[in-house]
């Protein structure tokens, strides 16, 4: 906010971030779905409390290329997005592989709702929302992969999304800079819930966006 010549509190003027050329490389032949969920998040998002209220002018770059940079670390199968909230990267990964079948888990009622009426305008005949929090869902060992972004730290989140992965299924969560420091501070948990293989691949260096960090790593097929 702002303040005018009487004190008062004033809107600050926000502007969406322009369409950056990353955004063609990422969504391809998608590219209008693309702009059509960027443009619903752009116009609901705040109010829905969904991102941010300074969140436009990166919304492009920071959030929905970031998510669709994962697109092809994902093989056809079934794809856990848990903690979906506003569909990053849920939703912008459903746009990008209609081959791949997808389970929106967000908790919250009104993200739930939100997904759900993105997945209806969007036409995703891909993604399934479900309402749970994911350790109460249901969803035992019923997974290829499993995605997140923003959630929690890996000593807290492998718990939580580990049960839902097949033996082999394979972990693609999107972090931060502070990875490695995830990673050490994860050990124990790795070796409880069988985690191997782990690494973090970097996104987008060939684009002018910001890279996007992915923890990879698989649970032991026995």
């Amino acid at each position: 906010m702002t303040t005018n010549e009487s004190g008062a509190d004033a809107p600050v003027n926000v502007e969406l971030e322009a369409e950056p050329a990353a955004a063609s490389a990422v969504f391809g032949e998608h590219l209008e779905r693309g702009r059509q969920f960027t443009a619903s998040l752009a116009a609901h998002g705040e109010e829905l409390g969904l991102i941010g209220p300074l969140e436009l002018p990166r919304l492009w770059t920071r959030h929905i290329v970031n998510s669709a940079l994962v697109a092809p670390l994902l093989r056809p199968g079934r794809v856990a997005d848990v903690g979906s909230g506003a569909g990053l990267p849920g939703i912008v990964l459903a746009i990008i592989r209609p081959d791949v079948s997808f389970t929106l888990i967000e908790p919250m009622e009104r993200r739930v709702d939100w997904l759900s009426r993105q997945v209806d305008e969007l036409q995703l005949s891909n993604v399934v929302v479900e309402r749970a929090r994911a350790e109460d869902s249901g969803f035992k060992h019923q997974f290829d992969q499993v995605t997140a972004r923003a959630v929690s730290a890996l000593r807290t989140l492998i718990p939580v999304t580990a049960p839902l992965l097949k033996a082999g299924g394979e972990f693609v969560l999107l972090k931060g800079a502070g990875v490695d420091g995830e990673m050490g501070a994860a050990d124990k948990v790795f070796r409880k819930y069988r985690v191997v293989d782990p690494e973090v691949v970097l996104l987008g260096a060939n684009l002018d966006t910001e890279v996007t960090r992915v923890f990879r790593a698989r649970i032991a097929a026995s």
